[in-house]
């Protein structure tokens, strides 16, 4: 049964399908997927062309927006939206910690997850598309990991496309983990370094900061426990428009004086908890690296192994000297998975994971050679998150994708740029502009 509500200029409609596991066995196990119908009120009951949104990640649910923020106050203009929560994610049959052990032991629980990469997803739209649409095909708005999925969609079931719009999310469609690493760190380090050159102040922090770390053992009020590797992780923010800023703040005010000395303080760790935490989107951590596995490679801790090569982020060589503390970004480390209490039940889990050697590809190149699906793309010119010069080789690949290489905005660009993004993209894909 499907239930309607109401928002600020906006009707949403929840609803829910069933969907096999594993699509190559369509009568074996099912699993259940969420998706809220948003409609713009004044439109309710108008026969409207239909956009499902993918979300990034992998492992975050569909945004809960109230009203029309965003992007979605444009394309409430036009079209019917399905914000998809994507299998295992938000509302969607969960994959977490708790519902795990229901599949058995570490290596039932691996084998069930690699039913939850970019191929999975499409089929899983494809599946529910005839519900939806009455079979008609449908535009889809991919950002960052929802954009390697809308690749995904191209190679694997383009007639159920008739508009492909990518955010921050081209993939390269061969790089293995350890290419896609290399690439990384150095993106990392040109933000890290920006920001310090924004704020300066913030070295000495983030220094003395790290120096606690590593002569403290520090447990956050979660459970959590913070070593300066954790502590690294927060530049993740830095992909984002606003992530300066928020880190700033975060550094500002991190010590309180106690009768046993300084010490962090509370407001400190309760905003550090909240940003470090894998809790409300495990599957980020699980199957972030399995995205890029196409081959007999393992994936075997692609970020971690790869850190190595760059020896600048290692706090303790950076404060014996005085280098800067260098954060890190988007990245998954086994570390992780003793650190965070919502992660350390599924660390042999993760292990078996990374040592996989049977993953498939997710990308077509003749097909997207082929490609007839009006297509554009968002790049990011200094994207912290996917490596723009990768994202521009795939673009090349893609017969008819128009590109909108801009560095107005960071790899949140569809959150903060929302109806101009947006409006560019679909413009582009007309052949508008």
């Amino acid at each position: 049964m499907t239930v309607s509500y109401r928002q600020p200029g906006v009707v949403l409609t929840d609803r829910r399908f069933t969907v096999p596991l594993d699509h190559a066995d369509p009568t074996g196990e099912t699993i259940e997927l969420y998706a809220r119908e948003a409609v713009a009120r004044d439109k309710a009951h108008q026969d409207l062309p239909w956009l499902v949104y993918l979300q990034g990640g992998p492992g975050f649910g569909a945004n809960r927006f109230v009203g029309r923020p965003a992007w979605l106050g444009r394309a409430l203009k036009e079209y019917r939206v399905l914000l998809l929560d994507q299998r295992g994610t938000g509302a969607s049959t969960p994959a977490n910690r708790q519902t795990l052990p229901l599949r058995g032991g570490p290596a039932e629980q691996a084998d069930y997850l690699t039913h939850f990469r970019a191929d999975a997803i499409v089929r899983d739209c494809e599946a529910i598309r005839p519900e939806v649409t009455g079979g008609a095909p449908w535009a889809v708005l991919g950002q960052s990991f929802g954009g390697f999925c809308t690749v995904a969609y191209l190679s694997l079931a383009p007639e159920g496309l008739n508009t492909a719009l990518i955010t921050g999310g081209l993939p390269s469609l061969d790089a293995h983990a350890d290419d896609v690493y290399r690439a990384a760190y150095p993106r990392i380090e040109r933000k890290v370094v920006a920001h310090y050159a924004r704020y300066p102040q913030d070295v000495e922090r983030a220094r003395r900061i790290a120096d606690h770390l590593l002569t403290h053992d520090v447990v956050l009020p979660n459970g959590y426990r913070l070593t300066v590797e954790a502590f690294q992780s927060l530049g993740a923010m830095l992909g984002a428009g606003d992530g300066s800023h928020r880190l700033h703040f975060l550094l500002e005010d991190a010590f309180v004086r106690t009768p046993r000395g300084h010490e962090l303080s509370d407001a400190f760790q309760e905003q550090a908890q909240g940003l470090l935490s894998y809790a409300g989107h495990p599957l980020y951590a699980l199957v972030h690296e399995a995205i890029y596995g196409q081959d007999a490679r393992p994936t075997d801790w692609s970020a971690e192994r790869v850190r190595a090569e760059f020896p600048r982020f290692d706090a303790a060589k950076a404060l014996a000297g005085d280098e800067p503390l260098l954060f890190t970004g988007e990245s998954i480390h086994p570390w992780m998975f003793d650190c965070d209490p919502a992660l350390r039940p599924l660390r042999e889990t993760a292990e078996l994971l990374a040592a996989r050697t049977d993953w498939t590809p997710l990308y077509d190149p003749a097909r997207l050679a082929a490609n007839e699906v009006p297509a554009a793309a968002a790049v990011y010119h200094d994207d912290m998150y996917v490596d723009t010069a990768h994202a521009l080789t795939t673009a090349r690949t893609i017969r008819g994708l128009r590109t909108w290489v801009t560095d107005e905005f960071e790899h949140d660009g569809v959150r903060a740029g929302g109806p101009r993004v947006l409006d560019r993209l679909l413009a582009l894909a007309r052949d508008e502009v």
